[in-house]
């Protein structure tokens, strides 16, 4: 393969990484700007609404569990072309739904497909590429944290216009468009035969430690994405403003995926630069905490460095320890299986405080102790001494 060839493939595998994690967070982001309009339209408390962001996250768990044993009766481009199209489906359907239980169905479905793509793409990239995947794994997680950028700034504007329904359902447009271009974008990669399925690494402790720091650490972000608005709305602020303020949360996400994703194979060890995404978001939590309206935007700008830098930094440190696609596949399986469990438990809590105490104090207190134990957790992720045994 040429220079030119080259660029051309990397060039295609971009646009294909950043379409696909485009799609993979506006089912929930889009959700949480409207908190206050679902509650008195359906009728429902916080706590079922938080089902909405909690519901996908379960499925997301539950399927990337099974994922690796997809992966032997479909090929890549089966498995990611069906989790779009699920997601697509999920996405349109919103617009024909008037009750929280039908609304839930459209979670399910979405969730599946997010799943689907989550745990078969990075295992697809690591076929690939090998060693280089960890730069279009953090290419990816970009595309994740825009997507749910662009879905919560324009939800509160679009319900304003067309209503909620609408709102939740217009993110069809950039599922339909990953339909028609993947088949052109993705490459083929050859399956080795004689690499059979690989058992999720259940007797390893090490596959469970990493379990539970990405299970913490993605329930900050699913806790953010699913309350921040409402806090904000507490304090008095406009739901417009509400939603750009989670929009320039999750755009600075897409800020510091960038820049883990262009940086990241200068840090041999993974430990540096999650100590420094840690002690952002604990700066970010400690003023939501104490100052939350004078410094807002301060606020969404510290803790959107360090959650879209946390996350990519979580999944490339498993994939570290992934030595082929197989094995990719099954530690993702894994991790992102029992992880997003534990994630989505995050949003429900939220749920339970606001309707226990109206105010979202006690669950950013609660966050805030997690993010200690996970700075005390990453020092073990030397890269010399910790390993995974399949």
């Amino acid at each position: 393969m040429d220079v030119t060839q080259l660029k051309q493939v990397q060039l295609k595998l971009g646009i294909l990484v950043l379409i696909l994690g485009i799609n993979l967070r506006p089912i929930m982001a889009s959700v949480s700007p409207l908190v206050g309009i679902l509650e008195n339209s359906l009728n429902v408390n916080h706590q079922l609404i938080s089902l909405l962001t909690t519901v996908p996250v379960i499925l997301m768990g539950l399927f990337a569990l099974f994922t690796a044993k997809i992966q032997n009766f479909l090929n890549d481009i089966d498995v990611i072309g069906y989790g779009v199209l699920s997601i697509a489906l999920a996405s349109f359907l919103r617009i024909f739904t008037d009750n929280i239980f039908l609304l839930l169905l459209t979670s399910v479905l979405g969730g599946i497909g997010i799943a689907l793509i989550q745990v078969q793409f990075p295992a697809y990239l690591k076929t690939l590429l090998s060693s280089n995947a960890s730069k279009y794994m953090g290419l990816f997680t970009t595309g994740i944290m825009m997507g749910a950028a662009i879905a919560a700034g324009i939800s509160a504007p679009l319900e304003h216009q067309w209503g909620w329904k609408t709102a939740l359902s217009v993110m069809t447009i950039p599922a339909c468009v990953a339909l028609i271009v993947i088949p052109k974008l993705i490459i083929p990669v050859k399956k080795n035969s004689q690499k059979n399925y690989v058992p999720l690494p259940i007797r390893s402790l090490n596959a469970w430690y990493l379990m539970i720091f990405f299970g913490i650490g993605t329930g900050a972000y699913t806790l953010v994405l699913a309350w921040l608005p409402l806090h904000f709305i507490q304090l008095g602020y406009s739901k417009n403003d509400s939603g750009y303020l989670l929009s320039l949360l999750t755009m600075t996400e897409v800020i510091a995926g960038i820049i883990v994703s262009t940086s990241i194979n200068k840090f041999i060890d993974r430990r540096q630069p999650l100590v420094i995404s840690l002690l952002l978001i604990l700066i970010g939590l400690v003023m939501l905490i104490l100052y939350p309206t004078n410094l807002s935007i301060m606020i969404a700008i510290t803790l959107g460095s360090g959650i879209g830098s946390l996350f990519p930094l979580s999944l490339i440190v498993s994939l570290d320890n992934a030595k082929n696609a197989q094995q990719a596949s099954a530690l993702l399986g894994l991790v992102q299986g029992s992880g997003y469990i534990i994630a989505a438990a995050f949003p429900f809590i939220g749920g339970y405080f606001i309707d226990k105490s109206h105010y979202l104090q006690p669950a950013w207190i609660f966050m805030l102790a997690g993010i200690v134990i996970l700075l005390l957790m990453c020092l073990r992720f030397s890269p010399t001494k910790f390993s995974i045994h399949y």
